[in-house]
């Protein structure tokens, strides 16, 4: 009888069909990844196709450069240029990631180590409400509320305080760049105070205990410690908030004014890349305009894919944080 210590000697080792067997989930899950990863730049690369195929007639009738140079938008002599468009787009994003980053910070430092915990479920529930609120109700509560508001009491003081300055002057209508940035930072303000709590919430233990050991106050240690700590994640959710803010559209259409033009005061009406093509797209008729519109949806994916690659360079060069000497 062989000794009991030599039973694993005996064991037949795996031969090859069964290792065959064993790795083929393996090899099948990973084929699967692979077709589902490659299923995502098939779908990008087909949405590209088509917009270069529909945005076609606008290029041959109107060339690249002039189509984004040109600020003239006269569907009437198929006379069409983005440069209001984007323009109008890139500030009401602006507007909205300045006022709602500091916001949403402050709400995740409530959520996460500043706020008594019996009210931490009662805010967070409320960021989760505003969140799932449609985009159509956002544009009536910004018709309704949002835009008188800043017709009678915010346009007029800020004028009297600040009017020496090319952004703040003009008749205070109230529609404009600036309700269309402010109602968008509050549409984004759900993700940049959630995403932002997250990255709080994985500071270590360590972190915080060793910044009050050192005698630190609660505002020193989160301001020494845990947001130099958590700033890659900080800057990711404000890049989430901006891929949000220049792709929503009905809210915005209902608060711009819907004028495209371009002007310094954020209290001027502007327009949209987003909402032109939504405004606009049902009543085109000639091939170019419908190309024009078409081409406005190629420059706003330009702009979205040129911003998401600076994103992903900003985040990696704050994780990577300063070169030491």
């Amino acid at each position: 009888m062989a000794p009991a210590g030599d039973s694993a000697a005996l064991t037949p080792a795996p031969g090859p069909a069964r290792a065959r067997v064993s790795n083929l989930g393996d090899r099948a899950w990973g084929s699967a990844l692979v077709v589902f990863g490659g299923a995502v730049m098939v779908i990008a690369g087909l949405i590209l196709l088509e917009l270069f195929r529909e945005s076609a007639p606008a290029w041959r009738s109107l060339g690249f450069l002039r189509f984004l140079a040109s600020s003239e938008w006269d569907p009437v002599q198929d006379r069409y240029g983005a440069l209001p468009f984007v323009y109008g787009t890139l500030v009401t994003s602006a507007i909205a990631i300045l006022v709602a980053l500091p916001v949403g910070v402050g709400l995740a430092l409530f959520l996460s180590e500043m706020g008594p915990k019996r009210l931490r479920p009662p805010v967070a529930f409320a960021i989760e409400v505003l969140a799932a609120i449609p985009s159509v109700i956002f544009g009536l509560w910004g018709l309704f509320v949002l835009v008188p508001w800043l017709r009678e009491t915010v346009q007029p003081a800020l004028q009297a305080a600040l009017g020496f300055l090319p952004l703040f002057q003009g008749p205070p209508i109230g529609l404009g760049y600036l309700a269309g940035g402010l109602i968008l930072a509050v549409m984004i303000l759900p993700t940049l105070s959630s995403v932002t709590s997250e990255v709080l919430k994985t500071v270590p233990l360590s972190l915080k205990e060793g910044a009050y050991a050192l005698g630190a106050t609660r505002w020193e240690a989160i301001r020494m410690a845990i947001l130099p700590y958590a700033r890659p994640g900080i800057v990711g959710a404000a890049l989430l908030g901006l891929g949000r803010a220049l792709g929503e559209t009905m809210a915005v259409t209902m608060v711009i004014g819907n004028s495209p033009e371009i002007h310094a005061s954020l209290f001027a009406a502007g327009y949209s890349l987003p909402a032109v093509i939504a405004n606009e797209f049902a009543e085109a008729v000639t091939p170019v305009h419908v190309g024009a519109l078409a081409a406005l949806g190629l420059v706003l994916f330009g702009v979205t894919l040129i911003l998401n690659a600076a994103a992903q360079i900003l985040v990696r060069a704050v994780a990577r944080g300063p070169r030491k000497a």
